[in-house]
């Protein structure tokens, strides 16, 4: 039986905004190029990326950094039983960050995404055992999640859907409404649990099919 979604290693929420600005909402596509930008440096091939926690620097270069650090996990799974906890800040952070992007972009929140402060997104992720994960698991994980894959690709189109149906109301009411704002951030929720379990590695766990 699937574990229940609130106990599962990756949850998130977003707190409810009662208003929304109209005129952010109005222009959202274009305030949000600056830090989409910034996003895309992250994630560029060739980009050299560099994260500061605890005092201590990360980099990495040449390739996809975020998709390079999950290939090493896998393999470091694999053959040695361990998951360094630099690598596993590391890729927190980074998901934490987009999570932030994702949310003004979604309209979900008026406040512009920060690098550091955690703001209207509540994203967690629990560090895990490395010697109670499965060895081989992390081989296969990917394609054990492609049901995940098809059910999530038609939820997030009615999810942009839902999206645009809410700047409109926005626009004429400054508020989200809250069945739409409630089952945006349900998709995203099952997307953070399908990428914990078959792209961070955390969790041995298969993901729930649920919103919630």
């Amino acid at each position: 039986m699937p574990p229940a979604p609130a106990s599962y290693p990756a949850r998130l929420d977003v707190d409810y905004p009662e208003r929304l600005g109209r005129a952010t909402t109005l222009f959202r596509a274009v305030l949000c190029i600056p830090i989409l930008f910034i996003a895309t440096l992250i994630v560029a091939p060739g980009s050299e990326t560099k994260c500061d926690d605890a005092g201590e620097a990360i980099r990495t270069s040449g390739t996809n950094g975020t998709a390079a650090l999950g290939v090493a996990t896998a393999l470091m799974i694999v053959f040695r039983k361990r998951y360094p906890r630099w690598w596993f800040d590391f890729a927190r952070e980074c998901t934490r960050f987009f999570g932030r992007v994702l949310a003004y972009l979604a309209l979900l929140t008026d406040r512009y995404p920060s690098t550091v402060d955690e703001q209207a997104v509540h994203l967690e992720i629990d560090y895990p055992d490395a010697r109670e994960l499965n060895r081989w698991l992390p081989l296969v994980k990917w394609l054990l999640a492609v049901p995940h894959y098809l059910a999530l690709a038609l939820l997030g189109a009615v999810a942009f859907l839902a999206v645009i149906a809410a700047w409109f109301a926005i626009l004429v009411s400054g508020r989200y409404p809250r069945g739409l704002f409630d089952y945006v951030v349900g998709v995203w929720r099952w997307w953070l649990r399908v990428g914990a379990y078959a792209f961070l590695l955390v969790t041995d766990r298969y993901p729930p099919f649920s919103l919630r």
